[in-house]
């Protein structure tokens, strides 16, 4: 009974929220190199001291090719799928979008930092998890999925047109590139202050000319 009502709840939070989006996360990492991450913005001064990313929840999967009904409930309700390799669950739900013609995008989960991404997005590490908007499912349940599919307003049947390909799976941390080592300076040798040149020795009386050997 206590599920029923969520659910219910769910759906009515999903038809009211109107154009919602998931919460983003921050990767935040320190002046150490050690890297946490946050649902608030880093403060000025750890953007001074670190580096701060937003981890991208998933982006939005219209297109300008989409039927103008589909591309208008999939910028209101984006649909966000996350699954990791070998996950049969994931590959159930992934089937169910696609036999219903969903437009979604695939975070998948493979690192230590992804899961603790994951962690600050659902609160807990189970998979698969998506987000329709602002509403979280988490597990796969083909009916409960369903209905919400249904109350967004997706299509039961596909409506994507034929050249349509979903987007490949990516990262839900992308990896970031190390920076370029920085160039020595180059030492240039010091240079030797000039002096006087060493004077000849005087002329002695028995060699008048001055010659030396």
């Amino acid at each position: 009974m206590a599920s029923r009502t969520s659910m219910a709840l769910g759906l009515a939070l999903l038809v009211m929220a109107g154009v919602t989006q998931a919460q983003g996360v921050y990767k935040i990492v320190g002046p150490d190199g050690k890297v946490t991450f946050s649902d608030k913005p880093p403060t000025a001064a750890q953007s001074a001291a670190g580096t701060a990313t937003p981890v991208t929840p998933g982006g939005n999967a219209a297109g300008a090719d989409l039927p103008f009904e589909l591309r208008q409930v999939v910028a209101k309700y984006p649909f966000t799928l996350y699954t990791s390799a070998q996950c049969a669950p994931c590959d159930s739900a992934r089937t169910l979008l696609k036999s219903r013609g969903v437009p979604f995008s695939e975070k998948t989960i493979a690192t230590a930092e992804d899961s603790e991404a994951l962690q600050r997005l659902s609160g807990e590490s189970t998979l698969p998890y998506a987000t329709i908007g602002a509403q979280k499912l988490k597990g796969f349940s083909d009916t409960e999925w369903t209905q919400y599919l249904d109350a967004a307003g997706y299509p039961k049947n596909p409506m994507l047109p034929k050249s349509y390909r979903y987007p490949a799976a990516t990262p839900l941390v992308a990896a970031q590139k190390a920076a370029p080592p920085k160039a020595e300076p180059v030492v240039k040798p010091a240079e030797v202050e000039a002096g006087p040149l060493p004077s000849s020795p005087a002329p002695s009386p028995s060699n008048p000319a001055g010659i030396t050997f």
